[in-house]
């Protein structure tokens, strides 16, 4: 009599295999983002991709609620998911910041077309787009350049409102004037980061709130919260502009440097929940319009 044994792995067993190997490869590098982000040690460009620490573990959690979906699809292998893991690990090993950052949306997209082909891969959409957004790349410093023209706005803008107060200011370009001193408007305090932040978070919130899936909501909501940031860095700048001008270092410090900045910014981030409560009870679903359109 001859036996024969078969080894194989669970699916159960295979997904926390699969998970733990992320850990090790992942675990030091999401420390180290972690560890910048909230002590602001890390480059500024990096910076831009605080909302990491919220948008991260909220692309963990969609696709934990994402499971049972993820199990009910068939096991179907698409090849552009080989060559995907093939990057994904060239980029790992290569040893360069950038890239091994670059590797983890790279892996990720890799293994679900690896084990569930097409449909895995758009079941994963949104946690893979949260991944890829606050993952730290050098793309602020590549649009650093282009923003002279925001930058001057944001300097005209705010010596007029000053003016407007009261106080003498003359506007040169990106420098601002006051009462002896000069305030620079410069590429990263253009309102980029508070962008970037804002969009993130919008994109979290429509998804919270089921919005994201009509496309009118989504336009209506984003297109307010660009125009809130850009608002609020207008009169955040025109108050450094003000607190410099008039020699209160202290005040400075606190809204460019310190923790006001980012409670001025929290603060900003939470008003969009009412706007997008808003959008949702007064705009319209797409589906509506079409439904209407026909009867």
């Amino acid at each position: 009599m001859r036996t024969s044994s078969r080894f194989f792995l669970s699916p159960q067993l295979l997904n926390l295999s699969i998970i733990a190997i992320f850990a090790l490869l992942y675990a030091p590098i999401f420390l180290h983002w972690l560890n910048g982000w909230l002590h602001k040690s890390i480059s500024t460009e990096h910076e831009y991709f605080s909302h990491g620490i919220i948008g991260l573990p909220f692309a963990g959690y969609i696709s934990w609620t994402l499971r049972r979906q993820w199990q009910r699809l068939p096991n179907e292998t698409n090849p552009i998911g080989a060559f995907l893991l093939l990057i994904g690990g060239v980029l790992y090993l290569s040893g360069l910041a950038e890239w091994v950052n670059l590797s983890l949306p790279v892996l990720l997209a890799g293994l679900c077309l690896w084990f569930k082909g097409i449909p895995g891969l758009k079941l994963q959409t949104f946690p893979l787009v949260l991944v890829f957004l606050a993952t730290p790349t050098q793309v602020p410093y590549l649009i650093a350049p282009y923003t002279f023209p925001l930058q001057s706005f944001i300097a005209g803008t705010a010596g007029f409102i000053l003016n407007i107060l009261g106080m003498k200011v003359n506007v040169d370009g990106i420098n601002i004037y006051v009462e002896g001193r000069i305030v620079e408007v410069a590429p990263y305090c253009a309102g980029l980061k508070m962008l970037f932040t804002t969009i993130y978070v919008s994109l979290m919130l429509l998804y919270w709130n089921g919005a994201l899936f009509s496309r009118k909501k989504t336009t209506w909501f984003l297109a307010i919260a660009i125009l809130i940031s850009v608002t609020a860095n207008i009169i955040r700048n025109t108050f450094l502009t003000y607190f410099h001008g008039t020699g209160n270092e202290k005040a400075f410090v606190w809204l460019h440097d310190s923790w006001g900045g980012d409670m001025y910014s929290a603060l900003m981030l939470l008003s969009l929940i009412p706007i997008l409560n808003w959008v949702d009870t007064y705009i319209d679903n797409d589906e509506v319009e079409i439904l209407d359109s026909e009867s």
